[in-house]
């Protein structure tokens, strides 16, 4: 560090000492000094160089005193570390200054052994300050950026970490939700730019905001869909519970915010989503450039598949037996198992209710419909039918009578 240092004292044989006794700092670049007679002179000298360092002051000055000149200093917005130089009889005035705010202190006679230890502590102390504050200012740009992936307090403790941008990737057990509205590429046609960003913004905040309000992670919007992700970057034991929690509350906004649309004449397609658990490769994969935290592997596709499937199912969540397993008290229906596009191996889906929806008397009527579908029970498609009868909104009950209806035995779904 090449410091420059602003002597504010009148003695006029004290430039000399000082240069002399610097002379081989000066020489080898370390430092470099500036000298002012009183204090207007050293505010003259601080406006016209914004390098200086340290500020050395006497107290007793003509025009404008050490003191006011400390008070000058501390008003600045850099609060620049001020010695203060004075007689060791005017122990009063020093311990003034100290109260404004100077740094340390040296007496006079000066013992110039003593001046350059001083000096030396006090460039240490602001070398130590000025790091503080980068590293300050770089978490301040972490947490900005992690701001717009993260919930407000994980940001802030990923943002307190220096390193946190980084996020280099690394395996990790997560789960992971996908959302999409029905037909929004049509509807995008046929409304006005300024209504459509309007509409669009506000459902992707009121979505964001309940991802955040689960510690969940947005990896990625794309137009009206979103990416999220739990358990990772940190370590969430609860990851599933999580993304079930906050897959019912992005259910229960999307369909509130539909009807709002509808009032305003808007028919905003329903709101699908997919989750399923399992390993990912998760990090930061944007190169050099842009930050990019995003999850890779088989478990991301499949909840996209999942959220996909909700199309011939009939259903808004669709969650995977995988996810369900991990999740302490899991409420939901069964809803077959599906052989994904792309799969040969079948896997079981639920869609999932709340406590109150679980408890209803229909499910418990689609359970047992749906036990008769699993044994080869006959009695299924009359038990589809009573309840779907009942039960007429129940679209994934309609969807099983349909299938039954055309021929198809059990629950194993192939998906188109």
């Amino acid at each position: 560090m090449k410091a420059r240092i602003l002597v504010v004292d009148d003695e006029p044989d004290l430039e000399a000492l000082i240069l002399q006794k610097f002379r081989r700092q000066i020489r080898d670049g370390a430092l470099s000094f500036l000298f002012a007679h009183d204090g207007i002179e050293a505010l003259a000298a601080l406006e016209a160089h914004d390098d200086i360092d340290l500020v050395v002051s006497d107290i007793n000055m003509p025009r404008m005193d050490g003191l006011s000149l400390l008070q000058k200093l501390q008003e600045h917005d850099d609060r620049l570390s001020t010695i203060i130089v004075s007689a060791y009889g005017d122990m009063a005035n020093i311990r003034t200054a100290m109260n404004r705010g100077a740094f340390d202190f040296v007496t006079k006679p000066i013992d110039f052994g003593d001046l350059e230890a001083t000096i030396g502590k006090t460039l240490r102390h602001i070398e130590l300050l000025r790091e503080a504050r980068q590293r300050q200012a770089e978490a301040e740009r972490a947490h900005a950026s992690l701001s717009r992936y993260f919930s407000p307090n994980l940001a802030q403790r990923l943002g307190s970490d220096t390193a946190a941008a980084e996020l280099v990737g690394q395996r990790r057990e997560i789960a992971t939700l996908f959302t999409d509205i029905a037909n929004f590429t049509a509807l995008v046609e046929t409304l006005e730019p300024s209504v459509l960003g309007t509409l669009l913004n506000e459902y992707l905040t009121g979505m964001t905001d309940i991802v955040f309000d689960h510690d969940g992670t947005v990896a990625k919007i794309i137009g009206d869909a979103l990416h999220v992700l739990f358990g990772a970057p940190s370590e969430q034991p609860d990851h599933a519970a999580r993304a079930v929690l906050c897959a019912l509350a992005m259910d229960e906004y999307a369909q509130g915010f539909c009807e709002r649309c509808a009032k305003n004449g808007i028919a905003l397609g329903l709101t699908r989503i997919g989750v399923h658990a399992g390993p990912a490769i998760v990090g930061n994969f944007g190169g050099g450039r842009f930050f990019d935290y995003t999850a890779y592997g088989d478990t991301i596709n499949v909840a996209a598949r999942l959220e996909a499937a909700n199309k011939q199912l009939g259903t808004r969540i669709c969650v995977s037996a995988t996810l369900a397993d991990k999740v302490n008290g899991f409420c939901g229906r069964p809803i077959g198992d599906l052989v994904l596009r792309g799969k040969s191996e079948a896997l079981r889906a639920f869609e999932p209710l709340t406590i109150a929806q679980f408890e209803a008397p229909a499910t418990k009527a689609y359970l047992e419909a749906f036990a008769k579908l699993d044994s080869g029970d006959p009695g299924a498609m009359a038990a589809f039918a009573s309840l779907v009868g009942s039960q007429p909104d129940d679209q994934l009950a309609g969807f099983h009578l349909r299938r039954l209806l055309n021929g198809a035995k059990g629950i194993r779904i192939a998906m188109e």
